[in-house]
């Protein structure tokens, strides 16, 4: 429930008031009137950090992998973080085959136990396209992400993220079959385990809600899911090099389901999120520029938390900030400000 629904459980006896039966009962032990102590409820909501949020620093080595529980417990005051894969040392030097320096994922599954912070999930980027049109590449990234379920299991977590890719050059119904069929068999090789696979919104075709619903439709496993992010429904991203942008943009113009705007072509924001709702495991709060009331200025974060309420998801919102006018901490403060904020609202 919402923080501003919480409810208090409380018990309390009433002191017997007639002089008769005080008397009757004078050799009964006595009963307090003091209400006992309320006994909170879980909020519906927790806060966790994407590492994202947190790149710039790790690539210039500012900040570490192993140094990143510890550092968002004392920063933010967030006790649940989602890590990036990019940021760990090689997937088998991960799990202690060949370590380097020992045991590296021993090592950081302690920083998270000893500061006290949950490791959320594990998101997962270039191993290979679960979609991929050839046999074998389909089912060497199938079998890649499988070091990933090993580490996101040794350290705790409930699911790793991935990615529904495939060639853009195909046509979407085509695409839609081989990603199902790449995390189908991820999913059946993660279920015994307990993990779940979820799936992003994360460019292409799985910045289409319909379509990436569609998708985990056809998957058909309860453990394979979504990771709606508020701002990951551009199909194609104008980044200054018109050339490449019209390349991108080229299989999707004249779509009514996109919308053209100055950062590129789009899928509606509210729609996409509340098309994935229905299977989501976790919810990514993209963020990147506030105004001076501390609302983002992108996505209208109480509409999107209201979406998320009436799906009836309960569980983490993880904080992505990408912004740049804002320093990362900077950025990482303004978003949790708000996420708080709007929790009580909705």
């Amino acid at each position: 429930m919402s923080f501003n629904r919480r409810r208090f459980i409380t018990s309390s006896t009433a002191a017997l008031t007639t002089g008769g039966i005080l008397s009757a009962c004078s050799e009964s032990p006595s009963v307090s009137s003091e209400p006992a102590s309320p006994e909170a409820v879980e909020p519906d909501y927790k806060i966790s950090l994407a590492q994202w949020s947190l790149h710039r620093a790790l690539r210039a080595e500012e900040l570490t992998n192993l140094d990143f529980p510890k550092f968002t417990k004392e920063t933010f005051g967030i006790e649940a973080v989602e890590f990036v894969n990019s940021f760990f040392a090689d997937p088998h030097d991960t799990l202690g085959i060949q370590p380097k320096g020992g045991d590296y994922l021993k090592n950081l599954k302690q920083q998270c136990d000893e500061n006290g912070v949950k490791a959320v999930l594990i998101m997962c980027d270039r191993v290979g396209r679960l979609g991929d049109p050839d046999a074998d590449k389909r089912s060497a990234a199938v079998e890649g992400h499988y070091a990933w379920l090993d580490a996101a299991k040794f350290l705790g977590c409930h699911s790793i993220r991935v990615n529904a890719a495939s060639d853009g050059k195909l046509n979407p119904e085509k695409q839609a079959d081989l990603c199902a069929d790449g995390l189908k068999r991820l999913s059946e090789h993660a279920a015994p385990m307990g993990l779940n696979v979820i799936v992003e919104n994360h460019g292409g075709l799985s910045s289409n809600g319909s379509w990436l619903a569609k998708v985990l439709s056809s998957v058909g496993m309860d453990n394979c899911g979504s990771l709606p992010d508020y701002g990951n429904f551009y199909v194609a991203k104008n980044r200054g090099n018109a050339e490449k942008y019209a390349n991108d943009k080229a299989p999707y113009e004249g779509d009514p389901a996109y919308i053209e705007d100055s950062a590129g072509l789009g899928y509606d924001r509210y729609k996409g999120v509340e098309e994935l709702m229905p299977f989501a495991k976790g919810v990514s709060a993209k963020a990147h520029d506030f105004d001076d009331n501390g609302n983002e200025i992108n996505t209208d974060f109480e509409r999107m938390m209201q979406i998320v309420r009436d799906a009836g998801y309960t569980g983490y919102v993880g904080i992505e900030y990408e912004g740049k006018n804002l320093g990362e901490v900077e950025g990482i403060k303004a978003t949790q400000a708000l996420l708080e904020r709007v929790f009580t609202a909705v």
